[in-house]
């Protein structure tokens, strides 16, 4: 039962991916009073906020709900964006993705409360200006879409600022994958992707590489499953320290060919796999190779070892996706 007379934990993209499954883990470690902001007009995400006790405040809403109740609100996780990477309508990317997290900071800052944002991998672009998350670089990147180029935009004013919450972090997404993406569609892990087409077809699909540096299924991402970004985001929440903004991936890149080979293994079935043509909307954009220099997070003093990828694909299949479990 919500209380207003006690201190409260809001998460915004509540009914998203990664909002939801931190939701599920604050409230498995005791944490009430916990406020759920989204579009809860989408019906097909409902699954993610089923079986938890949070409060709904509806999205276009929150910014007015913030300025009145600021008083009892201890910690904002702002997730919630436009996230499509093939997304190219700016006035949304610019509404959702800037202006209100923009919104969001200002109130943070009068009002006294931390905020830790979302931003992502997307800003480094092509990655020949590397991943190094060195405040003092940012100005150097090139994101390869509006997606990224919005996710740039707020990283960029953030760091412009003079006045700040009392503390606040933002954290640069990496490939992240686990429970709770089903309905994220072609944008969801390519690990939910393979599990689908190998209990299918007994197969699956990889794009081909159109660089002759990589040969196809050796392009490759830093995966990161969602548990571990869950442990670094509630790392920062209670330790506070340290401001700036952050790589979150594990510092070690996987091919795809090792992704499916675990997805294989974990269904224990024989590899087969066929490379297919990449559709042209993302063929220029394509990036193949990100990994997250983790030095800068790790001097903040997060020293937790990250799951073994191997390890954290079973996980995710014989743990979740087999049974249609949800974190």
């Amino acid at each position: 039962m919500f209380n207003y007379f006690c201190s409260v934990i809001v998460v915004t993209g509540a009914l998203g991916f990664i909002g939801s499954a931190l939701l599920g883990e604050l409230s498995n470690l005791g944490y009430g009073n916990l406020v759920a902001v989204d579009d809860f007009s989408r019906e097909e995400k409902w699954n993610n906020l089923e079986t938890k006790d949070v409060k709904r405040i509806e999205r276009s809403e929150f910014l007015e709900w913030l300025n009145q109740h600021a008083s009892r609100i201890q910690f904002i996780f702002h997730i919630g964006a436009r996230t499509k990477t093939n997304e190219f309508n700016w006035e949304t990317l610019e509404s959702l993705n800037i202006n209100y997290t923009k919104s969001i900071w200002a109130c943070c800052t009068e009002f006294s409360i931390p905020l830790i944002y979302a931003s992502s991998a997307a800003t480094y672009g092509d990655g020949s200006n590397g991943f190094d998350d060195a405040p003092e670089l940012v100005n150097k990147l090139e994101p390869l879409n509006p997606y990224g180029k919005s996710k740039h935009i707020v990283d960029q004013w953030v760091l412009e600022q003079e006045k700040t919450p009392p503390f606040w972090a933002g954290f640069k997404f990496f490939n992240v994958f686990g429970p709770n993406e089903y309905h994220k569609g072609r944008m969801a892990s390519v690990i939910f992707h393979a599990y689908h087409q190998i209990r299918e077809f007994s197969g699956m699909k990889l794009f081909k590489s159109y660089r002759e540096d990589y040969a196809d299924g050796e392009q490759k991402r830093d995966f990161i499953y969602i548990k571990d970004v869950i442990s670094v985001l509630l790392h920062f929440m209670h330790h506070r320290q340290d401001a700036g903004i952050y790589n979150l991936g594990t510092g070690n890149a996987h091919t795809f060919l090792d992704l499916a080979n675990g997805v294989f293994h974990a269904l224990d079935k024989n590899p087969s796999i066929e490379f297919i043509e990449m559709p042209e909307d993302i063929r220029g954009n394509y990036q193949y190779f990100t990994e997250a220099n983790m030095t800068r997070i790790r001097q903040a003093g997060y020293t937790k070892d990250f799951w073994n990828f191997e390890d954290a694909i079973a996980d995710y299949v014989k743990n979740y996706l087999l049974p249609n479990t949800y974190m």
